[in-house]
């Protein structure tokens, strides 16, 4: 019977070194195969070039290396790329290059469909498959990051955790997939370049604070009333506005970190002035700034995006109140975003 091989980034350094020695060989060959995984992104063992064949035969017998590959790729007038990501389960998820004059921002998943019922949202329509574990998160933001020096000729300057999937649902694996991406080791981006989206796991937010995390927080907001959030995103109805705004007020006082709130503006669903006056509220409680969102349709259904009048009367109030507001306006617009408002992010 044949043996399942295990992938070899689910182990740590110290566990690829006692590999090695348990096999007769010198504890630096981990090291060594460690920054080959992780450093130069090799995707075979073939190209571990300074490992003698013998010692890449043995690796070959015991492990496998299950990258990602890009599918399918895309790329928009304005720059945009998107990328259909294969798994090595043959699962598909997407992650976005989104380009400004000054950066580039990586869009990633961080599973495959949803658990999560927001009804704007089409990545909701497909049902949670399974989390992401993090070499796959972190192989989306090297493929990315490849493709911002090939296409505007310096590397990757930001990441946002705001495609495929509710990142504080699968929150060991992100906050691995972090970790090696601000690592010396991985990436060794500064974790204040990196952004994780949540749609308001409020005991979750908690977690984070506690954890000490040093990247930034963005919540999707889309309704300062409780019936109206409830009627846009379902979900939340087990995590009310009182618990979220108890979970940010908590966060900041232990990160002092502030929250970006993102927020839909829908024709006649959060339009009014009830809906400008409690979100001006809400933004009160914790130093925060908002990103009102251009929505991108998913169908001719309920969710049409409101009137330019309607956005500007919200920054009016938001800027009267001494709170930064920007309008994110929908990048990608020509090419098929079909999670959810992936394609929106500016970072």
């Amino acid at each position: 019977m044949q043996i399942e091989k295990k992938d070899i980034r689910a182990l740590s350094k110290e566990q690829l070194r006692d590999f090695f020695v348990t096999n007769g060989d010198q504890s630096f060959r981990g090291n060594q195969v460690y920054e080959w995984l992780w450093s130069k992104g090799a995707h075979s063992f073939d190209d571990m070039t300074n490992l003698a064949k013998p010692t890449r035969a043995m690796l070959e017998e015991n492990f496998v290396i299950n990258h990602i590959k890009v599918d399918t790729m895309q790329r928009s007038t304005d720059g945009t790329v998107k990328n259909a990501v294969r798994l090595h389960d043959g699962l598909i998820v997407e992650s976005v290059l989104i380009p400004t004059n000054t950066r580039t921002t990586a869009c990633v998943s961080s599973q495959v469909g949803c658990s999560l019922d927001c009804n704007f949202c089409a990545t909701a329509r497909l049902k949670r498959m399974r989390n992401l574990n993090p070499d796959e998160i972190y192989d989306q933001v090297i493929a990315i990051d490849k493709e911002s020096r090939l296409y505007y000729n310096h590397p990757l300057s930001n990441i946002v955790f705001m495609g495929m999937g509710e990142p504080l649902m699968n929150y060991n694996n992100v906050i691995k997939a972090i970790d090696m991406i601000t690592s010396p080791e991985g990436l060794g981006m500064s974790p204040k370049r990196i952004t994780v989206s949540t749609s308001g796991v409020s005991k979750m937010i908690k977690k984070m604070a506690d954890d000490e995390v040093k990247f930034k927080l963005a919540v999707s907001l889309h309704s300062a009333i409780e019936e109206i959030r409830n009627q846009i995103m379902p979900f939340t109805k087990s995590f009310p506005l009182t618990e979220l705004r108890e979970a940010l007020e908590y966060w900041y006082h232990k990160t002092k970190s502030k929250i970006t709130y993102e927020y839909v503006v829908w024709k006649d669903i959060n339009d009014s002035k009830e809906s400008i006056d409690a979100l001006v509220k809400f933004c009160k409680y914790v130093p925060c700034k908002v990103n009102l969102i251009e929505y991108n349709p998913i169908d001719d259904g309920e969710f049409q995006q409101a009137s330019p009048e309607v956005i500007d009367n919200y920054i009016k109030a938001l800027e009267r109140n001494n709170i930064v507001a920007k309008v994110r306006r929908s990048r990608g617009k020509d090419i098929d975003a079909a999670c959810g408002q992936l394609a929106n992010k500016e970072g």
